[in-house]
């Protein structure tokens, strides 16, 4: 059986990004066949040298961080402050189906890189953007990362907690991977009409409406005034307690989504041992349940306390209820289910580590899982790429001297 193409081959981008949500949109492509050239300032990504913030060892030949986001691409080096570096960016650019940027504007349109400056040299040349806020407004040139134009600013780090709790602690990457994918979503539609047209387009995406996007179902239900949607709340306020997280008795939490509560809150009184519960006026239907939340938020909590959470999965299951167990990562990565459906793939590196890194969420049945490479080194391919734009091996080695062009460090040969 002959081996299938994958969708994009063919397709030339030029990613010019740093740290994770452009970066990840492009590798995306990469793993969708796209030839992905990433181009790095000369001392690269800062995404390269955060592994103090993670807890990981810096060691460039096993870096976790930049090989999630930049798997499977192509890296040159260039000093584009320089005129011969900056000539290169362009020859790449022009060579280009999809332009990848996150630079806040004011740097964008001083490099002559803002998207009418291209669209008037390209105009086939689909561009994703992405920024914290947006292009337009009072706060576009603000600097944006997920911790605050995306969690905070976003309407999810305040409301989503228990009014009496402080707000959760925030992990890198979170918003930004959605908003890689919101990017790709869009990027690809754009490059299919640049296909089909001759017309390019340029894609934005920011952290800070795609937070507002991930709240929007329960954002427009508080314009209705309800108490149930003003969070923060108590635990005992929330208008569906069937939808709550739960502690067991072995101090494990157990998260029940029960959206229909009237046709399911019969069947799990029931399950429970309960069933005088079952028809019980007071909690029952839903809608008798509003002045009397606090007293059953306090009963069901004390029933959950009641019993260890693998006694609690039998009882769900038997009566095909739906729950998860509240994971910690070192049980999601033993996960059987996250292993059997391809979640996961163990990266064997040059040193001799072994570490299990995440594929991107979108599957294809025919064309198969995209081969997991780690991301290149700092310049790796800096000579090769710049010998495809037709520079003779002569004027690389004189771009390299003059410090426009930088190759990988030896060092890091395998």
């Amino acid at each position: 059986m002959s081996e299938v193409k994958r969708p994009l081959e063919g397709v030339k981008v030029v990613e010019m990004a740093t740290f994770i949500a452009a970066p990840c949109t492009a590798r995306f492509l990469a793993d969708l066949g796209a030839d992905v050239i990433k181009v790095e300032a000369p001392k690269g990504d800062p995404l390269r040298y955060t592994a103090v913030n993670e807890g990981r060892p810096l060691d460039q030949k096993e870096n976790t961080s930049y090989d999630l986001e930049n798997a499977g691409k192509r890296c040159v080096a260039l000093n584009t402050k320089t005129e011969e570096g900056r000539e290169a960016l362009e020859k790449l650019i022009s060579e280009a189906d999809i332009f990848i940027c996150n630079w806040r504007q004011g740097p964008l349109k001083r490099a002559g890189l803002d998207w009418d400056t291209l669209h008037a040299k390209y105009p086939k040349l689909v561009m994703g953007y992405i920024s914290g806020y947006g292009e337009k407004g009072p706060d576009k040139d603000l600097p944006g990362f997920d911790f605050t134009a995306f969690y905070a600013r976003g309407g999810i780090l305040g409301p989503l907690r228990d009014k009496k709790s402080t707000p959760m602690l925030t992990v890198q990457g979170f918003g930004d991977h959605q908003v890689a994918m919101n990017l790709a979503a869009g990027v690809l539609a754009a490059l299919y009409r640049a296909k089909m047209t001759g017309e390019g387009d340029q894609v934005i995406v920011s952290l800070f409406h795609s937070a507002v996007w991930d709240v929007s179902l329960m954002l427009q239900a508080s314009q209705y005034g309800s108490d149930s949607c003003k969070f923060p709340m108590e635990r005992w306020e929330n208008g569906n307690p069937l939808t709550m997280c739960y502690r067991t008795k072995d101090d494990q939490w157990l998260q029940i989504a029960m959206p229909q509560y009237d046709r399911h809150y019969p069947v799990l009184m029931n399950a429970m041992g309960h069933p005088e519960m079952a028809d019980d006026a007071r909690f029952y239907p839903q809608k008798n349940l509003v002045p009397n939340r606090k007293i059953f938020s306090e009963w069901i909590s004390d029933q959950f306390a009641q019993r260890d959470c693998a006694e609690w999965c039998k009882i769900l299951d038997d009566v095909d209820l739906p729950y998860a167990v509240a994971q910690n990562w070192d049980t999601l990565l033993v996960d059987k289910q996250a292993w059997a459906s391809d979640i996961f793939y163990e990266m064997e590196y040059s040193n001799g580590n072994k570490r299990t890194l995440v594929r991107p969420p979108v599957m294809f049945k025919e064309m198969g899982l995209p081969e997991y490479n780690r991301g290149p080194y700092l310049g790796e391919q800096t000579e090769s790429v710049l010998k495809e734009l037709g520079y003779s091996d002569e004027k690389v080695a004189e771009m390299i001297s003059d410090g426009a062009a930088v190759p990988m460090d030896p060092a890091l040969r395998d």
